[in-house]
């Protein structure tokens, strides 16, 4: 099954040739190799570059083990390089060469070479990597196959495949497996001899058993406003071995840099500030968050909280959760102070949104609860609640759009209905 991910390939197109490193970043399996080795490839042969000048190199694969060492992948690639005409070098994985960043820089200088390179790590694009390639790195950052490209190309009922969305997710090639055991199984193996290996080998974990108990713990906590103490504590209160705060913060850490998931800040709505006191972790794809916990906590209503947050991420966004103090007297005169949680506070340049996500909203007073945070915000900027519902989209007399999930999934100008 081929999806075309016009969004990345586009991006990769409208950077050849403009003397940067084209870096693709995301979590492990979520489609890179594909974008660059079939759809970018395939892109260049129909643009008339020959085979020859089109220079692929799998770092993963055992059989390329010996280009990890810099000299010698250096030497390949100018082997390969025969006249002056452009050189696309295309790069799987490339924080396998020990050294990788004299190499990339090295290929600045050469005027017929153009080179795109992918890593599983964000650490790969750390301040300091980014200040050896000068200024002249361009990050496309992926995420796992949304459910609208999935459905431009399987189609059918929206129900069904939502129902298959948010139990599987979407890395690419759980699309083409067709039964539920096949998904299932290929998700728990992936996460356990791939991203936990991956993690443990990489950061030289000691603290195997503990580090694999975090995991579930932030796997059930989606939604959940938590931090590296309350965290440790859960440790304690749960009879398990202890973790310092430290150490649960460096775990998350790494969990963070390869992709697993990702922290939304707390925001401060009226105050204009963060508050570091608790975050959010949401999962980068909804699959692996239910392969970790074995598929036994399916709460529809925190999946679908967190399949929004990623979809606004991969449409460019910036995401946060909100915090909205109110302060006034009640009926009987008292002083009062309460806080309000809206979802997300989302930004894009001069854009912002307040978004509530609800599973339904049967009558009025669950109406009144879902809109009370967006009702005591008090600017101007658009206020929408998505639902499960399958609805029209309307307008509140508080002015608070109510939008329908698929509505808001396969249409991004929905929310500026």
């Amino acid at each position: 099954m081929k999806i075309p991910r016009p969004f990345y390939l586009n991006q990769l197109i409208s950077g050849m040739g403009n003397g940067f490193i084209k870096i693709a970043t995301g979590l492990r399996r979520c489609g890179k190799s594909y974008l660059l080795f079939s759809l970018f490839t395939d892109y260049l042969k129909e643009s008339g570059v020959d085979d020859s000048h089109i220079l692929k190199i799998d770092l993963e694969d055992i059989r390329n083990i010996e280009l990890r060492d810099p000299i010698k992948l250096v030497r390949h690639i100018d082997g390969k390089m025969k006249d002056s005409s452009t050189y696309y070098i295309l790069l799987d994985e490339v924080q396998h060469v020990e050294g990788f960043v004299d190499v990339l820089n090295s290929y600045l200088k050469i005027e017929n070479a153009d080179v795109y390179v992918t890593g599983s790590n964000s650490k790969f694009l750390s301040s300091d990597i980014v200040t050896e390639f000068r200024g002249r790195g361009d990050e496309i950052h992926l995420y796992p196959l949304t459910f609208a490209e999935i459905y431009s190309v399987k189609g059918g009922d929206k129900a069904e495949l939502w129902r298959d969305y948010m139990t599987f997710g979407g890395l690419p090639h759980v699309q083409s497996l067709d039964t539920y055991q096949k998904k299932a199984t290929y998700l728990r193996n992936l996460y356990r001899t791939v991203y936990l290996k991956d993690l443990k080998e990489r950061n030289k974990i000691s603290k195997a058993g503990e580090f694999d108990e975090l995991v579930h713990i932030v796997a059930s906590s989606i939604g959940s406003p938590c931090n590296p103490t309350k965290l440790a504590n859960t440790f304690r209160s749960v009879g398990k071995s202890e973790l310092s705060r430290q150490t649960v913060a460096t775990y998350l850490e790494y969990m963070e840099d390869a992709f697993l998931i990702k922290k939304a800040q707390r925001y401060d709505v009226k105050g204009k500030r963060y508050i570091n006191t608790l975050s959010k972790y949401y999962h980068t794809d909804i699959g692996v968050r239910n392969a970790i916990l074995d598929f036994r906590q399916q709460e529809e209503t925190h999946i679908m909280e967190n399949i929004i947050y990623n979809e606004l991420l991969t449409r460019g966004y910036s995401v946060d959760v909100g915090i909205i103090e109110v302060k006034g007297r009640g009926a009987d005169n008292e002083w009062f102070r309460r806080q309000f949680e809206v979802d997300f506070v989302v930004n894009m340049a001069s854009k912002r949104y307040y978004i509530q996500s609800a599973l339904a909203i049967p009558d009025k007073e669950k109406m009144r609860q879902e809109s009370a945070s967006l009702r005591n915000i008090g600017d101007a900027f658009r206020k929408i609640i998505i639902v499960r519902d399958y609805i029209n989209p309307w307008y509140t007399e508080d002015g608070i759009l109510v939008l329908g999930l698929f509505d808001f999934l396969l249409n991004p100008e929905s929310i500026d209905y």
